[in-house]
């Protein structure tokens, strides 16, 4: 692993993370009248604004920009973007969040964008269809020069790259020797390549899309060859817990995640943790984990505003 590559490295150490994050059993009859442990990785806990994942991905991400405006990518609700507005405000980095949605533009912000913007972040929203071709050469060169940043450093929507896989992969090191399983709700799927990279032999690691399409697997082989030149680990995803696709709920996946708050106390994130926990109780109750099985379930954010 490179400097850039370590989430802890040179001035990013700075901010202070705390690593390796938190790993906390709790007891949860669900579970344990199956004979099975579970565990929460606290990634939620690493810094206050950088949260989850989100640390693990961007801090390579953002020793690798030197200094240059960082440009990214999201929805008018993206954690991501938020923490990249945040980590700009705290490392003095200029941030441009590239909005999906022209049409937003001529609105009032709503919460997530409004603290985009009051940490620095300057806005550019781009018309959907161009946005859906974001990857193309073209396209992306022309999103830059409307946004006024040719020489940014760019970053992907969701931020997963082969340096943010690469940044994850301690993430399955700091679970190795204390998990069978270990389980992370996806979106992009960097996180996932780089904890099952990380993750020592024996250790399954299991995904939980929270997109629909089943085309995450694809993305997650694409991202472990360009950060370690093939597959690595043994991973799988279960596409059954999307509850309709990004940011979709139902009023069952509601009272769940209210249900996991009042048992064991810990923030539940709506958009991604719920559809993670609610799978991994499914799956209990399924019998998909041999008796005598430790689960460990990646707390990746928590509740907006936090």
């Amino acid at each position: 692993m490179t400097s850039s590559d370590d989430p802890g490295s040179g001035a990013l150490a700075g901010l202070r993370p705390r690593l390796p994050s938190p790993l906390r059993e709790v007891v949860d009859e669900r579970f344990a009248r199956r004979g099975v442990r579970l565990l929460l990785k606290r990634d939620d806990l690493i810094h206050p604004e950088l949260v989850g994942n989100k640390w693990r991905k961007l801090a390579p991400n953002l020793a690798a920009a030197a200094g240059r405006t960082v440009l990214t990518f999201g929805g008018a609700y993206s954690n991501h973007l938020r923490a990249t507005a945040a980590a700009g405000r705290l490392l003095g980095l200029p941030t441009v969040g590239v909005v999906r949605g022209e049409e937003l533009a001529g609105r009032p912000l709503n919460p997530s964008l409004a603290r985009c913007a009051a940490d620095g972040m300057r806005l550019h929203f781009v018309e959907r269809s161009a946005y859906r071709r974001k990857s193309d050469p073209g396209i992306l060169a022309a999103v830059l020069r409307a946004a006024d940043a040719v020489d940014a450093y760019v970053v992907p929507e969701g931020g997963s790259n082969p340096a943010a896989v690469r940044g994850c992969r301690a993430l399955g090191t700091e679970l190795t020797g204390h998990a069978d399983v270990a389980a992370v709700a996806c979106g992009t799927g960097g996180t996932l390549a780089g904890l099952a990279a990380g993750a020592g032999a024996g250790m399954r690691v299991l995904g939980i899309p929270v997109l629909r399409g089943g085309f995450l697997a694809d993305g997650i082989r694409d991202l472990q060859t360009g950060a370690f030149g093939g597959p690595r680990g043994e991973w799988s995803l279960d596409d059954r817990f999307h509850f309709g696709g990004y940011a979709r709920t139902t009023p069952e996946l509601t009272a769940f995640a209210e249900d996991f708050e009042h048992r064991h106390g810990v923030p539940v994130e709506r958009v991604y943790v719920a559809k993670l926990l609610y799978a991994l109780v499914a799956l209990a109750e399924e019998n998909a984990f041999p008796r005598g099985s430790t689960v460990a379930a990646v707390i990746t954010g928590r509740p907006f505003p936090a």
